[in-house]
């Protein structure tokens, strides 16, 4: 298995001298990936409700400055040598698609690809009117589509697209990234995004906390595995083929130790605890799991970032 964190983007903790020091004594403390997470333009008003609460509400820590999350990518990049640069997620309707795919391959190439890109349709209404989208009711069709067009992007020679949402031939878009193929790692736990990723993901990249498709227990996760191993044999793909990833928001005693149905909820508890869940994350194939780590100061964040992984990940 690969852990990663989350690299902050936003709050006291994302200027220069914070985020250099976090991703480059990550990388040197052993993570193999870090995660940046995505809002350009957040409404003061939101109505729409954030899927990763029980009260719907978008957390208020993620208001106020906050990077743009593809230069964010580019300046950790930049920063790094060897750690994996992962969207966490990449909103995929919020930006053009010939931009968004030049831009994604361009980070590639600088990076000397280490860009993973986990993609999400967005949920945000309000964001999605300030931006100038297509519509935010279609935006689950955008999203595939403009994956299709990022893949004739990165791997064409002379790519052509002629779909509702993009169209382009006859344009150079070189250099194509340096991997063959850029990673796409699709968020979500509903119905929807489970049949994106098998229909057009490399991996699986689910959060637990969705009040309306949690995936919080053992058993549920594991039944949210069978139902995405369903979907890819449906359209003729080995479930093999689609790498599964989690992302863990909080742990320990930070929260409830028993989900709303009663049984055991994933990584609360004791140490010995959380490495068992991990050990039966390993078994049901999961390859990559990232974390969050908070603190005061970067000085904190770091110290966190090392404890967590001599005490907990060593373990596993």
């Amino acid at each position: 298995m690969e852990w990663g964190f989350n690299a902050p983007v936003s709050g006291p903790l994302s200027g220069v001298k914070d985020l250099t020091r976090i991703v480059t004594e990550g990388e040197a403390i052993g993570y193999s990936f870090c995660t940046l997470s995505d809002h350009i333009a957040i409404p003061r008003e939101v109505l729409a409700k954030y899927p990763y609460s029980d009260t719907g509400e978008f957390p208020g820590r993620s208001r106020g400055d906050r990077h743009e999350q593809l230069i964010a990518v580019a300046f950790a990049a930049a920063k790094t040598t060897k750690l994996r640069l992962v969207t966490s997620v990449m909103v995929v309707p919020h930006r053009p698609a010939v931009l968004t795919g030049k831009m994604l391959s361009t980070i590639d190439v600088l990076s000397g690809g280490r860009l993973t890109l986990g993609i999400g349709a967005g949920w945000c209404k309000e964001e999605f009117e300030v931006l100038g989208t297509e519509p935010f009711e279609e935006r689950g069709a955008v999203t595939d589509e403009y994956i299709l067009a990022f893949r004739e992007m990165w791997t064409k020679d002379n790519p052509k697209f002629s779909g509702k949402y993009v169209k382009f031939a006859d344009i150079y878009v070189d250099p194509l990234p340096v991997q063959k193929n850029i990673p796409i790692w699709v968020g979500g736990e509903s119905g929807p995004a489970l049949r994106r990723t098998a229909k057009l993901g490399d991996g699986w990249y689910p959060i637990g906390t969705n009040p309306q498709f949690r995936l919080d227990t053992m058993d549920r996760f594991r039944g949210g595995i069978d139902r995405l191993h369903k979907y890819a044999r449906d359209v003729g793909r080995d479930p093999k083929s689609i790498a599964l990833a989690y992302r863990i928001t909080q742990l320990g005693k930070d929260i409830p130790d028993k989900a709303d149905n009663g049984d055991r909820r994933l990584f609360s508890g004791e140490t010995a605890q959380i490495v068992e869940d991990l050990r039966g994350f390993r078994d049901l194939g999961v390859g990559y799991i990232d974390f969050n780590f908070s603190g005061p100061n970067a000085e904190a964040v770091v110290a966190s970032m090392r404890r967590f992984r001599e005490d907990v990940l060593a373990k596993v």
